[in-house]
């Protein structure tokens, strides 16, 4: 059997790591905001060049709590638009609306699956205010682009960056592109925690001061709240987990590139379309997502060979019932890409031989 991903597998080579890292904490008496959490913010903010880093329960969270702040800040107001890719995961859209922000769906570019330039500025109105490039599956968005057309137009930029831990474009890491960055450390993530974690990235003091507070209940100071605001803390044990493997995530990057590079190479089933690469560093390859008209059967027969796959995502948001408002929207591109996406194995603990055996067996499916 080849999983789709094994994290035991991943996490077991930095088991003496990962306890000592737990020893640690558990001996210190401290659990909550402590010197594992400060460390792990200057640290992650070092690894993607930016001045501070806010670490949160989760990536949902890093979402809705940049733009809560933006609306604190005066930046943004409700009812403003954000605009935002159609295919990405619902939660891009959870953070809008969870701000009475309006979200304007736009299709994305085919070959890239990420936010389309045209589109965007095709969508652009004066009550445009934001941008939430979504670097889906791993692959950085098109952020020279984007960056021109938000400068031009006077609107916010926020990286979704959930699934783009180290993809870079001439040096420029994902989560310093935009005026702030979330990132997920769910554990499925490149760079995973051993529960929900996530982090806020930004060169933006006032921001990062005002996200801050907002994280705890909406204080920087003990009973003293500025802000309504929340419990969403990146604890003690996940911050010392994190370090750990931060130290190990660009290494295993190398590997997700190796295995990617193999299943470019060897797949060659005329019914599957394989994703485009870019420039070299642009993609850390959270996700290996073909298309096939033909992926159910697709799918079943790489069950039948002990393959297992996933659907990145089956139901796009605009036709979840979660919301009604958007179900009018016709997005082409979005649904069939909804309808045809699989993703393979993608493991930095598979081998190039479980590779090729993908490969393989995709090659010989009956289509």
């Amino acid at each position: 059997m080849i999983p789709f991903l094994n994290l035991k597998s991943v996490n077991a080579e930095l088991r003496t790591e990962l306890l000592d890292a737990c020893a640690r904490v558990i001996d210190s008496g401290w659990y909550i905001g402590g010197n594992e959490l400060a460390a792990f913010e200057q640290e992650f903010a070092a690894y993607c060049s930016t001045t501070h880093c806010i670490g949160v329960a989760n990536g949902l969270d890093a979402l809705t709590l940049t733009l809560r702040a933006w609306l604190e800040l005066g930046r943004l107001q409700e009812g403003d638009e954000v605009i935002v890719p159609a295919n990405t995961y619902i939660a891009t859209l959870l953070a809008i609306t969870e701000n009475h922000l309006k979200p304007v769906l736009v299709e994305p570019d085919e070959g890239s699956f990420n936010l389309s330039h045209a589109a965007v500025a095709a969508a652009i109105t004066p009550r445009t205010k934001a941008i939430i490039p979504v670097h889906l599956y791993g692959r950085l968005a098109q952020m020279p682009e984007l960056l021109d057309l938000a400068s031009e137009h006077q609107l916010l930029v926020l990286e979704d960056a959930a699934q783009g831990h180290g993809a870079s474009l001439s040096g420029r890491k994902a989560g310093n592109w935009g005026d702030a960055a979330g990132f997920s450390f769910y554990p499925g993530k490149n760079l995973g925690a051993l529960g929900d974690a996530g982090a806020i990235t930004t060169s933006d003091d006032e921001l990062a001061e005002t996200l801050r507070a907002l994280r705890n209940y909406g204080s920087h100071e003990k009973y003293r709240n500025l802000f309504q605001g929340v419990n969403s803390r990146l604890d003690e044990i996940q911050a010392a987990i994190l370090r750990v493997k931060l130290q190990h995530l660009d290494r295993q990057t190398e590997q997700r590139r190796r295995i990617a590079r193999c299943y470019l190479d060897l797949i060659e089933h005329p019914a599957v379309t394989l994703p485009a690469w870019g420039e070299e560093q642009q993609h850390v390859w959270h996700l290996f997502v073909v298309l096939s008209k033909q992926r159910e059967q697709l799918q079943q027969q790489l069950t039948r060979s002990g393959i297992q796959t996933l659907i990145h995502y089956p139901i796009a948001p605009h036709r979840q019932n979660a919301y009604p408002e958007l179900g009018h929207l016709q997005l082409p591109i979005t649904e069939r890409l909804h309808d045809e996406v699989l993703s393979l194995p993608m493991d930095p603990s598979m081998t190039l031989e479980q590779a090729h055996e993908v490969a393989q067996a995709i090659n010989n499916a009956t289509l």
